[in-house]
């Protein structure tokens, strides 16, 4: 569908004057990225913006958020004072529902099950002028997609896979929902200038080769944090080869290497899908200004001059990767799974294979996977594993439904399941023997920390294209390779696989009967949202306290997180995901899947008060009963993963004063520091090794706390001896006003007189 026309015609008028004043003030030429972020700074630039180091004010387009998220971030936004939003925003209800049956038993039991929430913000939207998209619409990346992303826009979003955008030319950005709210209250959005990683493209994608696996190489290159702080865009003759969707399959998983965002350069093939999906006028916009929705020639000819690091990668002579287990850097070319599997101990046998989801169900993800279903029941084979999918979108099922697909996967034994986020987000009751027998799952999902698609540690989760996610299913073995090995069929002949074949763009064009969508009141005045008071699922928000003035004493340890601690292990989702909209009842997750450091168990820490260990939310509300505030302190990269900002707002909400660790996933760091919580790092990384499990912390330089300052930490131990720890922070002007007045929130309010 057609949105934002006008807004779109807007920026496109604005642009060519914006970029040429940014260029003079560069005095050189530009990458897109730099032509979209000049373009979109709140107030004009009036000097060069360095990357990795000036806080810059942003102007985003647009505002999206899905409903386990939505919840927190609305919540917040109802406090502030507006009558409606200040740019074009949408709700998009795909967390909540549960895969256990399939698509019609799920959907069901999802609206009956989670009614209360979906009421909730159906009202809140209509109140403030809101885009509501009803539970089986679609996962938001997929409707985004499909309706809002449009070349050389910028937009925020309540999900860390919002970059899924970048594929159809739109720095699109994960944030958490106190961002959102700055951006729908109208106010500026505040982001470091990220740095630039090029990667170049050469050759043609062939065979079994996806898009997918262009990003589980890159992955595999720069590491779950090579990406912090930097926007990735790819340009070259072989990304304007790649289909728009898998362009935007490539930004959606650019998430897992820790990137503010992926981008590719406005082309053909993003013309072509803009046409398909109804938006013909903005594909005619963005042709009249198409040489500002690229890089400048003259990037293409030396990059290195233009961005802080280069890749190239010959998609000639890339060849499927499979990435995993339990964290989606390790890349493995699929011709040496086998090896891998056999050297690592890994299991064999595929239990379960899922395709689809945000990152990889696009007409094309599906048309190419359905070949090798339609082989397999040609050359008398079945599958294996159990078999998965899950479409993006309604648009999507019901096209690929139309064009007969979902029969095709039915036919080798597929389940569709609801056009939802399901497995891919933990959301899936699955059917296992045994939770503690290892085993292997192979996806087509972005993520796959343990537990995460499952709840079971056990579950060895790899990440691959769909296409070879699909011959998985009739191998069963991660140890197939389908380049090359043969399989037995019915008759008990030796087959082999062809490769894939599909289209971009289906023949006949996309269908659909219901989309999902619920505009908004055009005055929302008089739209009542109630939240009962005894509700388990959502509950009113009380501000924060400010601080007093005062540097901080007597704080308890709470945790020393061992080794990786993503935004699952802090705040899980599963089971959980129905408490977002209830702060204090989601508290009761706060840390639960960390690995404390001292007994390397999971929820049990030592109480400083009793002496005796128990799970971690219960000690922290056990320290803020007794008035003791408490410190938890991290390793690298704390707070990878998901956008999700309760993994910042719980231990706000229980009196955890500072999260200290050796270093902070861009997204995590933000939301802290919006929810007036002080994140601090080790000047020295051996200094995480003085902390003791009684410590009893302090610190100082709080009272002169200001931009580039340092605070000392007080380790008084157990045996009265103390060491002082120097940690740093990034915290600017603006920030540190957050924390003084308690968040960022509270800061707000003050503006609109609700303060």
């Amino acid at each position: 569908m057609l949105f934002d026309l006008d807004l779109i015609k807007k920026v496109y008028s604005e642009l060519p004057a914006k970029v040429l004043a940014a260029r003079k003030l560069l005095n050189r030429p530009m990458t897109l990225a730099e032509k979209i972020l000049y373009s979109h700074s709140y107030t004009p630039a009036t000097k060069k913006l360095e990357r990795g180091k000036d806080y810059v004010d942003f102007a985003p387009d647009r505002v999206a958020m899905q409903d386990a998220t939505a919840q927190m971030a609305l919540l917040q936004f109802d406090t502030c004072g507006r009558d409606r939003v200040a740019v074009p925003s949408s709700v998009h209800c795909d967390h909540l529902i549960q895969a256990k049956m399939g698509a019609d038993e799920d959907l069901t039991a999802a609206i009956d099950t989670n009614r209360e929430v979906y009421d909730f913000l159906a009202s809140i939207s209509n109140k403030y002028g809101i885009d509501f998209w009803k539970p089986g619409a679609g996962i938001i990346h997929s409707v985004v997609q499909e309706n809002y992303a449009f070349p050389g826009g910028m937009m925020v979003g309540t999900d860390s896979h919002t970059p899924n955008a970048g594929g159809v030319g739109m720095i699109a950005i994960g944030v958490g929902g106190a961002d959102a709210v700055d951006v729908m209250a109208g106010l500026p959005w505040e982001l470091k200038m990220p740095k630039l990683i090029g990667v170049k493209l050469i050759g043609k994608l062939s065979g079994w080769t996806a898009p997918k696996d262009v990003i589980l190489k890159v992955a595999g290159i720069l590491t779950v944090k090579g990406g912090t702080g930097a926007i990735v865009e790819y340009f070259g003759e072989g990304a304007d080869s790649i289909s728009c969707t898998g362009k935007s399959t490539i930004c959606n998983m650019g998430a897992e290497i820790g990137a503010t965002c992926s981008l590719f350069a406005y082309d053909d093939k993003m013309a072509d899908y803009l046409r398909a999906t109804e938006r013909e006028k903005v594909a005619k916009a963005a042709d009249d200004v198409r040489e500002h929705l690229r890089p400048d020639e003259e990037v293409y000819l030396k990059p290195e001059k233009y961005y802080d690091q280069v890749i190239e990668i010959n998609l000639s002579e890339l060849e499927p990767h499979v990435n995993g287990p339990f964290t989606p850097d390790l890349a493995t070319p699929i011709s040496e799974m086998a090896n891998a599997v056999a050297e690592n101990g890994w299991p064999d046998e595929i239990e379960v294979a899922l395709i689809g989801s945000c990152t990889n169900s696009s007409y094309e993800d599906i048309s190419r996977s359905a070949s090798i279903a339609i082989q397999a029941t040609k050359k008398g084979l079945k599958v294996k594993s159990e078999f998965t999918v899950t479409p993006g979108s309604e648009l999507i099922r019901y096209t690929i439904n139309k064009d007969g697909y979902l029969k095709t996967f039915e036919d080798i034994g597929g389940v569709l399941l609801a056009n939802a986020c399901g497995p891919c987000i933990g959301q899936w009751a699955r059917h296992i023997d045994d939770p503690n027998r290892k085993n292997t799952i192979v996806t087509s999902f972005n993520r796959n920390f343990a537990k995460r698609n499952d709840g079971l540690a056990s579950t060895h989760a790899f990440v691959a294209s769909p296409e070879i996610v699909t011959a998985y299913a009739i191998a069963g073995r991660l140890s197939f390779n389908p380049l090359k090995d043969t399989l037995r069929n019915d008759n008990g002949e030796e087959v082999m696989l062809d490769e894939p074949s599909g289209f971009e763009l289906p023949p006949k064009g996309f269908s659909v009967g219901d989309p999902g969508f619920q505009a908004p009141a055009k005055d929302g005045k008089n739209v009542e949202v109630v939240v009962s008071p005894t509700s388990q699922r959502l509950q009113l928000l009380s501000p924060f306290p400010a601080w007093d003035g005062m540097d901080l004493r007597g704080l308890k340890l709470l945790i020393k997180a061992k080794g990786k601690c993503t935004t699952d292990h802090i705040s899980m989702a599963g089971p959980w995901l129905k408490y977002r909209g209830h702060l204090d009842n989601i508290s009761n997750n706060l840390l639960i899947g960390a690995i404390n450091y001292f007994n390397n168990q999971t929820d049990s820490v030592k109480n400083q008060i009793t002496g005796a260990y128990g799970p971690v939310p219960a000690t922290q509300r056990d320290y803020k009963a007794h008035g003791f505030g408490s410190v938890v302190v991290g390793d690298e990269n704390y707070g990878e993963g998901s956008s999700r900002e309760h993994a910042a707002m719980e231990p706000r909400h229980l009196g955890v004063r500072a999260i200290v660790v050796k270093s902070f996933a861009r997204i995590h760091e933000t939301n802290l520091k919006k929810q007036g919580m002080l994140g601090l790092t080790f000047n020295n990384k051996e200094d995480y090794d003085k902390v003791l499990e009684d410590d009893v912390i302090d610190f100082n330089g709080l009272i002169g706390f200001a931009p580039g300052s340092s605070i000392i930490m007080v380790l008084n131990h157990a045996d009265g001896t103390c060491d002082k720890v120097k940690l740093n922070h990034t915290y600017n002007e603006q920030q540190i006003e957050w924390f003084k007045a308690g968040s960022a929130l509270n800061l707000i309010r003050k503006q609109f007189g609700k303060g």
